[in-house]
């Protein structure tokens, strides 16, 4: 939890930083690339959060890695490297991403459906979203087979769930009574 509240708290002051010297948008694009990499290698995942590692090396080794981000983007790698919290880059990238979006008034809507969604159901499951936000929407779609059919929908803190194993464990729960 402390390490969420620090991530919170370096992203806020990193995208005061980017909106301040007006790369707020490339910032984000780091930060969006950073979050992917670190969430998708294990191996850097690790290497980050090695506290036997030194910080000096950390920096250095995320420094080569993301050689091409924006000055603020290394600016945050250098403050990290000063605080030793190098553990939380990740989160921060990820925090920085959703504090960007609420800004912008933009709203993430996940879709977990059976299979990959269809251009034509995109749109009518964008259509129904809209209708529960006034923010512009952002449809990510993850596959999940393992819900049957149907499709669960989140928005925000709210969710909606009209998949098939939920109904299935409805009607288990129901028939066991």
């Amino acid at each position: 939890m402390a390490g969420s509240r620090a991530a919170i708290r370096y992203a806020k002051a990193i995208l005061d930083l980017a909106q301040a010297k007006g790369v707020a948008a490339e910032v984000s694009n780091d930060m969006d690339t950073i979050a992917a990499t670190i969430n998708s290698n294990l191996e850097l995942t690790t290497f980050i959060q090695n506290p036997t590692t030194k910080v000096a090396v950390k920096e250095s080794a995320v420094s080569e890695i993301f050689a091409n981000v924006n000055g603020v983007t290394k600016g945050l790698f250098h403050l990290l490297h000063e605080n030793k919290r190098f553990e939380i880059l990740g989160k921060i990238a990820s925090e920085y991403g959703r504090l960007f979006d609420e800004m912008n008034g933009m709203e993430k809507a996940t879709v977990t459906t059976a299979f990959p969604m269809t251009p034509e159901l995109e749109a009518k499951v964008l259509s129904k979203v809209l209708t529960l936000s006034n923010k512009k929407i952002v449809l990510e779609n993850i596959v999940d087979p393992a819900i049957i059919g149907g499709f669960i929908l989140r928005v925000g803190d709210k969710q909606y769930n009209a998949s098939i194993a939920n109904k299935l464990q409805g009607l288990k729960r129901e028939l066991s009574n």
